[in-house]
């Protein structure tokens, strides 16, 4: 049972994070600055406002050492210790083993947006710069700084709302003596409003997120590829943003209280592809697009953090233990099993709405297509070469030499805790260059990709099938067949309109397992079948493994196993408001999400 809330007081911003003894005495992100200092001096606001880039989270082990992925189906962390086991796996959305991802992420973004919103209600009485060539760009600089600030602010109440549901808006820069958050939260007789003043998802998605995206747009810089902003939010990362939110709002979990239609949304990804047609394109091959940097000359990645080089310290909880490392996240079979063959044709004979395919009674074998040539006994061989680019398997060169993941093999120790459960290893996201050689001495860019323009086809295919089926099907095909063609995939799905792909039920799943394949890893999977209401199914289901064991004549066999079991209940499709939150908004208590109050 959680503890009542705590009486109201002056500090009652707490709950937004302020404290009313070092409101701005010391900038966030660890400057010595004061506040006086920081806003007398154009230098020292530019700094302050590009600190509020830190609040860009990267994807890679930030759940205490696991990724978001590993608490869906697409893997597994290989050592007990990682995050997600404690916590997602297990159904323990309150475990502080979560680490900032389900205890701090509120704090984390009210913590920006606090910047943001000083950045934008301070950039006006900022002096302006002494140098002269900074004073040449100080009008131009101070437009993009705050359109910048919007985004950013845009984009943390967006990651709250992934999470949480929608939260109180604050768009003001709080006085730590005043009574602002009483007037958000409390109404004239110091009762909670109802939803504890949470707006509806009109409210705070399309009239305050969506508004605030189109608004900031013009204010923004154009496409910097190849310039010293490269990193700095663009009007393409806007537009981009957008025309995601777009696909979701007109999804089944959100289209009702959205208002949004699938129109809309394929709309938006329509004007995005029409409007920024010289500025993005996808990348000659698929692993180039993940791990080429921008400034390397990556056309597909649209919003990324921009992150420096890493060493093998930053890849070795990723790596297989035979090479240094701990095995980490782990692809599961259920991943596998969604790869096409590489002539085109799918491996097994249906699919459903998460994407995957229809397992039998097991929970763990699908029916085989056996025109398509799969063959359980060697489930990576003639697939498309996303797997290959995603997934560390048996006998794969990598690094200085083959990966033998049998039972008892190299990279399958015997004994060894932290070898693969799944009998896979990831491979996408790990720059090869940091570990080929025994030194583990190389180095190599990893940004993590918020938003690239594969996404944007995938989101446009989607909302065309919904839209009609019938109509859009030739279209959808060729969106489709842009990305499985730049795999390497042989064929053209329009053969398959009249083979499976024949209705819109079957072209729904179809897509839904090509976009979770194409941004396996990228943090897409956990939020996708939340808003295509299928969470619990995904979720919950078994986590599949292969085992490879010697036979006799020394082939390999190949197994499957279940590798996992999940818990996943209605309740878990928004995290539980942190308790310490709700302790501090008041007498009443800031009002939980649907089905944590008792836990």
């Amino acid at each position: 049972m959680r503890g009542a809330g705590m009486s109201l007081s002056l500090c009652l911003s707490s709950f937004l994070l302020f404290s009313c003894s070092d409101f701005l005495d010391r900038e966030a992100g660890g400057s010595d600055f004061t506040e006086e200092q920081t806003f007398s001096d154009w230098e020292n606001f530019t700094a302050y406002h590009m600190d509020g880039y830190n609040y860009l989270r990267h994807g890679a082990l930030r759940i205490n050492n696991s990724w978001l992925d590993a608490a869906t189906d697409l893997a597994m962390c290989s050592y007990s210790d990682g995050g997600v086991r404690k916590s997602f796996n297990v159904g323990n959305y309150n475990s502080s083993f979560g680490s900032a991802e389900l205890t701090s992420t509120m704090e984390h973004y009210y913590r920006a947006v606090r910047k943001y919103n000083t950045v934008i209600a301070r950039a006006e009485i900022v002096p302006k710069p002494t140098d002269a060539a900074k004073l040449a760009s100080y009008t131009q600089d101070k437009q993009n700084f705050v359109a910048e600030a919007r985004f950013l602010r845009a984009w943390a109440y967006w990651e709250m709302f992934l999470r949480y549901g929608t939260m109180p808006i604050i768009t003001s820069r709080l006085n730590p003596d005043g009574n602002l958050i009483e007037s958000i939260l409390y109404n004239e007789n110091g009762e909670l409003k109802d939803e504890g003043g949470r707006p509806t998802v009109k409210q705070y998605v399309v009239d305050f997120i969506l508004a605030e995206l189109a608004d900031c747009e013009s204010g923004l810089l154009d496409n910097m590829r190849g310039d010293t902003r490269d990193g700095r939010i663009t009007k393409g990362m806007a537009r981009a943003l957008a025309a995601r939110i777009y696909l979701y709002m007109a999804s089944p979990r959100y289209a009702e209280e959205s208002g949004v239609t699938w129109q809309q949304a394929a709309n938006a990804q329509k004007a995005f592809m029409n409007d920024f047609m010289g500025d993005y394109s996808l990348m000659p091959d698929y692993s180039s697009a993940i791990l080429k940097t921008v400034n390397a000359g990556n056309t597909e990645v649209i919003f990324w953090r921009n992150d420096g080089t890493v060493g093998w310290s930053a890849v070795m909880r990723d790596v297989p233990p035979a090479e240094g490392g701990m095995g980490g996240n782990c692809p599961t079979q259920n991943l596998v099993d969604m790869y096409d063959m590489l002539d085109g044709s799918s491996p097994f004979t249906s699919y459903d709405v998460t994407g995957a395919p229809v397992y039998g009674t097991d929970q763990m074998t699908p029916t085989v297509n056996s025109a398509s040539g799969y063959n359980d006994e060697n489930p990576v061989e003639g697939r498309d070469p996303r797997l290959a680019a995603t997934i560390l398997y048996n006998g794969v060169h990598w690094g200085t030499k083959d990966l033998d993941m049998t039972e008892g093999g190299a990279d399958n120790a015997y004994g060894d805790a932290n070898a693969t459960k799944t009998g896979y290893y990831m491979r996408k996201y790990v720059p090869e260059d940091i570990f080929n050689t025994t030194a583990h001495s190389g180095n190599a860019s990893r940004n993590w990709i918020f938003i690239r323009y594969a996404e944007i086809l995938l989101n446009y295919a989607e909302a065309l099938n919904e839209v009609s089926y019938d109509a859009n099907k030739n279209t959808i095909c060729d969106l489709l067949n842009q990305l499985r063609g730049r795999a390497g995939i042989e064929g053209d799905l329009r053969n398959r309109l009249t083979e499976d792909l024949t209705s819109q039920e079957a072209m729904r799943n179809f897509i839904h397992k090509e976009r979770t394949i194409e941004l396996a890893m990228e943090e897409h999977r956990a939020w996708d079948v939340r808003r295509w209401q299928c969470a619990t199914e995904a979720l919950s289901r078994p986590i599949i493994g292969m085992t490879v064991s010697k036979a006799g004549d020394g082939t390999d066999v190949y197994t499957r196993k279940i590798a996992q079991t999940r818990i996943f209940e209605e309740r878990m499709y928004l995290y539980p408001i942190p308790e310490t939150e709700i302790w501090k908004v008041g007498p009443y208590g800031f009002k939980d999400n649907p089905g944590w109050s008792e836990y």
